[in-house]
C-alpha cells in the first residue's frame, strides 16, 4: 500500500507473514446452531451431552467438542 513489500513490513514489525495472510477456513455453523437452539428450547434442562444425543437421533452428526463449543458460545 505504501510502497513497502509485505515481506519488508513484516520484518520491520517482527511478525510472521503467515499471521498477515491467515484466513479462517471454519465452515458456517448457523444450521447447527439453529438445530441446537431448537432442541435446547424444547428441553430446557438438557445439557450439551443430552442435546448431542437428541441431534444424533435427528441425523445431525457433530463432534461433541464442537457441540460443547457452540453451546458455550450461545450461552445455553
Amino acid at each position: 500500500v505504501h510502497g513497502v513489500s509485505q515481506r519488508r513490513a513484516c520484518q520491520a514489525l517482527r511478525i510472521d507473514r503467515s499471521t498477515v495472510r491467515y484466513a479462517s477456513r471454519r465452515p458456517d455453523d448457523a444450521p447447527l446452531r439453529e438445530a441446537m437452539k431448537a432442541v435446547a428450547a424444547e428441553r430446557r434442562r438438557f445439557g450439551y451431552r443430552r442435546i448431542h444425543v437428541m441431534l444424533d437421533r435427528q441425523g445431525i452428526v457433530m463432534n461433541q467438542k464442537k457441540l460443547r463449543r457452540l453451546y458455550r458460545e450461545e450461552k445455553l
